[in-house]
């Protein structure tokens, strides 16, 4: 069985499908499936079963023998969270939880940490142990991350394959249920189908103009190529910290523009000032640097802006479909 927190949300839905595209007969979904919202994203995949995170420990105590993998996505990911007690219960101590169960039964893991730990990114945007302790995240969702991280990297038993993928922006179909969290491409069709026009954050430093803050923004399709490259090939030596983005920073700007156009329509953009709670915290350029994930032989491509763009809004924003499973491919396990 190939085990998947988070499975509700938005990367953990897209990755539950392509496991099952995959043909991959044993999927087990792990969150809390009371959230209505979430609901379209998992309640008509074909899975073994669905366990309420709050089960989850004891559930795979008594299945770990049938278990293969774990991807551990599952997390309070609200990156304007500001109750520390909640962030350390969700992405610190049941983390530490999932880590020491795969001790304990000798799984392999998959973990999603962020590039939020990377802060106002003066240390870099490079995936290097060594620098874990250093960094500054911006917020308290940023530092439940980077002090799982550092956790991890302290432990004197690990899991013998793990991997923890800083995750940069991430768009794309499943995000539905996101609300404010949801990427800037999602808001961007929603205000020009509203309103015919997209209001972006105004720039506040003199450094930047405005819609020229930057982010390293991954189509969660190529962002779930990568976490099942890494199920495939486990080796023990690869294992670590790894960015996860496309590679390339581009600007709110192109973003916009490039919705407007998957959109058909002309671009009609104006800027407001950024909200005062997330002002001083705010990000404005994030970039992956990917020498680590090539390294480690992941060669496939990553798409264009553009292309994810046209492919997420035309195949799924328009129609309001959620990611489905797909014919399935011969690959099994």
């Amino acid at each position: 069985m190939i085990v998947v927190t988070g499975a509700a949300g938005f990367i953990g839905s897209v990755l539950a499908v392509r496991l099952l595209e995959a043909d991959y007969r044993q999927v087990v979904l792990v969150d809390d499936f009371s959230v209505e919202p979430k609901r379209p994203n998992h309640e008509r995949l074909p899975v073994t079963a669905r366990v309420d995170r709050a089960d989850f420990p004891s559930w795979l105590r008594e299945n770990e023998g049938q278990v293969q993998f774990i991807f551990h996505l599952g997390a309070r990911t609200d990156t304007t969270e500001r109750n520390q007690d909640l962030l350390n219960e969700l992405n610190l101590e049941y983390s530490k939880e999932v880590w020491n169960l795969c001790v304990e039964f000798g799984l392999p893991l998959v973990y999603a940490s962020s590039a939020a730990t990377y802060g106002d990114g003066s240390l870099g945007y490079l995936d290097s142990h060594e620098v874990v302790t250093q960094l500054q995240p911006l917020n308290p969702y940023g530092r439940s991350k980077n002090d799982f991280d550092a956790w991890a990297l302290a432990q004197e038993r690990k899991p013998y394959f793990w991997a923890g993928f800083k995750f940069f922006n991430v768009y794309g179909p499943n995000e539905f249920h996101k609300g404010r969290m949801a990427s800037v491409v999602l808001h961007t069709f929603r205000q020009v189908q509203a309103t015919g026009a997209m209001k972006l954050f105004r720039s506040h430093r003199p450094d930047y103009a405005d819609g020229h803050q930057t982010r390293d923004f991954v189509h969660v399709e190529d962002l779930c190529s990568v976490l099942l490259h890494f199920m495939h090939h486990r080796i023990p030596a690869n294992s670590g910290l790894y960015n996860l983005g496309s590679g390339k920073g581009r600007t709110f700007l192109d973003l916009a523009k490039a919705t407007f156009h998957a959109m058909g329509k002309e671009p009609n953009i104006s800027f407001i000032d950024t909200p005062e709670d997330i002002r001083d915290t705010y990000q404005y350029f994030t970039e992956a640097d990917l020498t680590k994930l090539r390294a480690s032989g992941y060669t496939a491509p990553f798409r264009s802006l553009e292309d994810g763009i046209d492919d997420y809004v035309k195949n799924h924003l328009v129609t309001g479909e959620t990611r489905a499973p797909r014919e399935a491919s011969a690959e099994s396990a």
